[in-house]
C-alpha cells in the first residue's frame, strides 16, 4: 500500500534531514488545521452537487414545507372591511413601434390540381349590378374555394354568368359579369373558413400541418405541405394587426411577469435538424395575458426592445438580461419570490434552523395571497394589503 504525505510534511522530514532540528511545530499544526478545513468544505461540495443530481434524477419537484406547529384551523380573517383601499389604476400606454420588412422572389405560378370532384359544392349564383333583361349570356366564370366546416370539407362555388351587351349603334360591345367578393387569399385556393380551421388546429389544438393533411386525405384531399404553409404563412400577415393590438394590451399595465425559455425549432437550412430558439413570454397578470416573443437568442436587447416605453413594475428571475432595467427610469425591477425560496428550500437539509426560520416567513405571504385570492380581492386591494402589513424583520 502506497501513502501519500501532504506537501508541509514532506518539507518537515526534508528539513529534519538536512541537519536543521529547529520546527515550528505551531505553523504546522495551524497549516494542517487550514489543510483539513479546505478539504471537508470541499466533500461538502461534492456531497451537495451529488445530493442535488440524484434529487433532479430521482427525487420529486414538489417543495411543500410544513412547519412543526401546522393545524387543521381554518385561516381567520386577516383583514377586516374596513381597512381595505382603492388605488387609482396608473396606466401607460405601449403602442409597438416597429414593422418587419421582408422580401420575396416573384415566381410564376405553375397552376393549381383541381379540387376533387367527389367534394359536395356550394353553388353561389352571384348576377351583375348592371340591367341584364334581354341579354343572352355567353359563358360563365367559376371560382371555386375550398372551405371547412367541422368534420367536412366542401367547395364553395362562386358562379357568374357573363353578358355581351351590344352598344346602341350595334358596332361595340360591353362584357357584363359580376365581382367575386373579397377574398382573405386572392390567388389561392383556400377560402376563409379553411384557413381559421388551419390557424385554431396548428397553434391552439397544436396539431401539425402534416397531420392536418393526412385527415384531408381520408376525404380525398391532397394538398402539399409546402402549399398549406404558404397559407397559414399569409393568414398570419393578415392577422398581424391583431397580434399588434395584443402586444399593445398586454403590455399596457403597470405590472408584468417576464421569462425566458427555450424551444427547440426545426432548421430549414439543415432539414431534419434543429436548433435552439427562446420564447421571451411577457404576462400582464392582472388581466392573465400572455405575449409570447420568439427570438433566436437571450440577449437583453430582445426584453429592452420590447419594454423601451414601459413603466411600472417588473418582476423576474436572477437572470443577468434583466439587470438593465435597473437603470431605467420609471421601471421598479423585483425578483420572483419562488426562485429565492427555492435556494431555502434546498439548504434546509444542511441549515435547517436558518432555512426553516425564512421558509416560515415566506410561507406566511403566501398565506395572505391565498386568503386575497379566496376572497376574490383585486389587484389593487392586494397591494394595499401588502402596503399596510407589518413586517417581522
Amino acid at each position: 500500500m502506497i501513502f501519500v504525505l501532504p506537501v508541509n510534511i514532506l518539507q518537515t522530514v526534508s528539513h529534519i534531514a538536512s541537519g536543521n532540528s529547529f520546527i515550528d511545530y505551531k505553523i504546522l499544526f495551524e497549516q494542517e488545521r487550514s489543510h483539513n478545513i479546505e478539504l471537508r468544505l470541499q466533500i461538502q461540495s461534492l456531497q451537495l452537487q451529488l445530493a442535488e443530481l440524484k434529487k433532479m434524477l430521482f427525487g420529486g419537484r414538489a417543495e411543500k414545507f410544513v412547519t412543526a406547529n401546522a393545524t387543521a384551523v381554518s385561516q381567520p380573517e386577516l383583514f377586516p372591511d374596513d381597512k381595505l383601499g382603492q388605488i387609482d389604476v396608473v396606466k401607460t400606454t405601449l403602442v409597438k413601434e416597429y414593422q418587419k420588412q421582408q422580401t420575396k422572389l416573384t415566381v410564376k405560378h405553375p397552376g393549381r390540381n383541381p379540387l376533387p370532384e367527389s367534394l359536395r359544392r356550394e353553388v353561389i349564383e352571384l348576377m351583375p349590378k348592371e340591367d341584364v333583361k334581354g341579354l343572352h349570356p355567353v359563358g360563365k366564370e367559376i371560382t371555386e374555394k375550398l372551405e371547412y366546416r367541422p368534420g367536412e370539407l366542401f367547395v364553395k362555388q362562386y358562379v357568374r354568368p357573363e353578358y355581351i351587351k351590344p352598344s346602341n349603334d350595334g358596332l361595340n360591345a360591353s362584357r357584363i359579369i359580376a365581382s367575386l367578393p373579397a377574398m382573405p387569399l386572392e390567388k389561392s385556393v383556400a377560402g376563409a373558413s379553411l384557413l381559421t380551421h388551419l390557424l385554431v388546429s396548428k397553434f391552439v389544438d397544436h396539431l401539425p400541418v402534416y397531420r392536418q393533411l393526412a385527415i384531408f386525405k381520408r376525404q380525398n384531399v391532397n394538398i402539399n405541405h409546402s402549399t398549406v404553409s404558404g397559407w397559414i404563412k399569409d393568414a398570419m400577415r393578415l392577422i398581424e394587426p391583431v397580434y399588434d393590438l395584443h402586444c399593445w394590451q398586454v403590455l399596457n399595465t403597470n405590472y408584468l411577469n417576464v421569462d425566458e425559455t427555450t424551444i427547440k425549432v426545426l432548421d430549414k437550412d439543415k432539414k431534419q435538424t434543429t436548433h435552439t430558439g427562446y420564447y421571451w413570454v411577457y404576462y400582464d397578470t392582472q388581466r392573465k395575458l400572455a405575449l409570447f416573443d420568439y427570438q433566436l437568442r437571450r440577449g437583453a436587447l430582445y426584453p429592452k426592445a420590447m419594454l423601451h416605453k414601459f413603466k411600472g413594475y417588473l418582476q423576474t428571475d436572477g437572470y443577468d438580461a434583466y439587470e438593465t432595467f435597473d437603470k431605467v427610469e420609471g421601471v421598479t425591477p423585483f425578483c420572483c419570490w419562488a426562485h429565492a425560496r427555492r435556494k431555502f428550500y434546498e439548504a434546509k437539509d444542511y441549515d435547517k434552523a436558518n432555512a426553516n426560520a425564512v421558509l416560515s416567513l415566506i410561507q406566511d405571504l403566501y398565506k395572505i395571497e391565498s386568503y386575497c385570492r379566496d376572497e376574490n380581492f383585486t389587484p389593487e386591494q392586494i397591494k394595499t394589503i401588502g402596503m399596510n402589513m407589518p413586517y417581522p424583520y
